[in-house]
């Protein structure tokens, strides 16, 4: 056996094991965002009475200014280390030199340009947050390519356990020091908690170390790879900040707070929800690429199933955050309300869009990725300039309708190679989507009609919602099937916790 098959074998989960490791890997990671879901859920409530809105505008200032620098951080290289076949040991110990030596560089960076946008906000409380943000780029590139390779190998289990004891240690922390000192530190520390405890998880529970800084030649092409996702994270970087950079800029830290807690109340749980699928399914998807009806059918069901999750709790959301906002932030965050509606468009679609990234990465089509990246950071760009000058409600409404212009045009793009072709997303999408549509209009007209106190109200127009998205997507054949998959989980699901709770202990 050669020393590539050797390291196939290390790094690679065995094939017969595949079906079965998507499954668990789905619910391990399903388990471990239930976790960091709720600690995201308790950070806003508590911290927003804990701390002022000016506090989480200077993080949402300083936030995009690390976000910007850390696109340079990964360079794309733990997807090619998850996407490669025929890994080896050379090649991975290459690509961690490489991210720890652009980890120092752009740590000292960011010490540099910190005064620079203390200056461009005008406000100094930026600079010295903008330089203690570089730790984390060392940090998080400390444990990168292990993380990668746990990845790789879909040891989901083990990293849920790192994630979710971090997302708990890190709001423990934040808490705390909020409690002692109501600063906008107490984000920053929480963070760096958080990211210490699933780097250090990750050397600890892996069995690959690097050795001597050494390039090898199979690392060039994995550097290329990278240089397409890089791309598509660097025109993404604007399509996600150039909102925050240009409301802070034109209107102020109270209207970024207002947006930022909006956004973060919306969307970052639509994000928590995609983006560890996705590491599901890239390393799944890529072992498939040469079966395309299996590639197909695994992609489309997992989507559908993501559809019909989320959708629902989007559309009780829009209809209802007069009740959700005040309840979950409390009422001095009211200015949100109609921020956290419009937002909540531009959340219907998100679930649909974001999961073709899987598709690109898998099929190694990271240039298709990067340009695309490109063309929604422009029109993204384009939005957010017509909706300035309306205020942070303006910019929220103006990227909503970017997100529903785009999506047509996304899954022609991302289906004109590929198994996965436009006409199989639209069938698959059109139940759940049109569900949702139907949904946000049925909960707003019963609203009052719902049971008193808002947390009753809220509880009964998310049953409503669901039952009106599963009416909807059960008139269609491809709605009948994800819903009879999703009866058959919850069977499986009830079986395994009623055969536990009967075992003998």
């Amino acid at each position: 056996m050669t020393a590539i098959d050797q390291d196939s074998n290390r790094f690679d989960p065995p094939d017969q094991a595949m079906g079965r490791s998507v499954k668990r890997g789905a619910v391990a990671t399903g388990g471990a965002q239930i976790v960091k879901l709720a600690c995201q859920i308790v950070s806003v409530i508590v911290l927003s009475r804990l701390l002022q809105p000016e506090d989480f505008g200077i993080v949402a200032m300083a936030a995009p200014v690390a976000a910007f620098v850390g696109l340079f951080l990964d360079m794309g290289l733990t997807q090619a280390t998850v996407q490669k076949k025929g890994l080896t040991s050379e090649e991975v110990n290459s690509l961690f030199w490489i991210n720890m030596a652009v980890a120092v560089l752009l740590s000292g960076l960011m010490v540099l340009i910190a005064p620079l946008a203390a200056r461009f906000y005008a406000e100094p409380q930026v600079g010295p947050l903008v330089a203690a943000m570089s730790l984390q780029l060392v940090v998080g590139a400390a444990g990168a390519q292990h993380y990668a390779l746990a990845t790789r190998r879909m040891a989901f289990g083990r990293l849920a356990v790192l994630e979710s004891v971090g997302a708990v240690l890190g709001l423990a922390a934040a808490i705390a020091w909020a409690y002692v000192m109501q600063t906008y530190w107490a984000l920053f520390f929480g963070g760096i908690v958080a990211m210490l405890c699933s780097t250090l998880g990750c050397w600890m529970s892996s069995r690959w170390r690097p050795g001597l800084p050494r390039w090898v030649s199979g690392a060039g092409g994995m550097v290329s790879f990278g240089a397409g996702i890089t791309g598509f994270n660097f025109a993404n970087y604007f399509a996600r900040n150039i909102d925050q950079i240009l409301i802070g800029r034109q209107w102020g830290n109270q209207q970024l707070g207002f947006y930022d807690r909006g956004n973060r109340l919306l969307l970052f749980p639509l994000q928590q929800l995609i983006y560890p699928l996705g590491r599901v399914m890239v390393p799944a998807l890529s072992r498939m690429t040469d079966e395309a009806d299996r590639y197909r059918h695994a992609y489309l069901r997992v989507a559908a199933l993501l559809l019909f999750v989320a959708l629902p709790g989007v559309a009780v959301s829009i209809a209802m955050a007069d009740l959700l906002i005040p309840l979950a932030l409390g009422h001095q965050w009211d200015g949100t309300i109609p921020i956290f509606q419009a937002l909540g468009f531009a959340g219907l679609m998100q679930p649909l869009n974001s999961p073709t990234g899987w598709l690109f990465i898998s099929q190694g089509r990271s240039m298709d990725f990067m340009r695309w990246g490109i063309f929604g950071a422009v029109t993204t760009t384009l939005a957010v300039v017509i909706g300035l000058p309306h205020g942070a409600f303006g910019v929220a409404l103006a990227y909503a309708a970017t997100e529903y212009l785009r999506t047509p045009l996304l899954g022609l793009y991302v289906g004109r190679r590929g198994p996965v072709h436009a006409r199989h997303i639209l069938r698959m999408a059109a139940p759940f989507v049109l569900g949702a549509h139907v949904a946000v209009a049925a909960v707003w007209l019963l609203r009052g009609h719902m049971p008193g106190g808002p947390a009753a109200g809220l509880l009964a127009g998310a049953a409503l919602s669901y039952l009106i998205v599963t009416l909807v997507a059960a008139a269609f054949p491809v709605g009948r099937e994800t819903l009879a998959e999703v009866r058959n989980l919850a069977s499986t699901l009830l079986g395994k916790m009623m055969k536990r709770s009967n075992s003998p202990r």
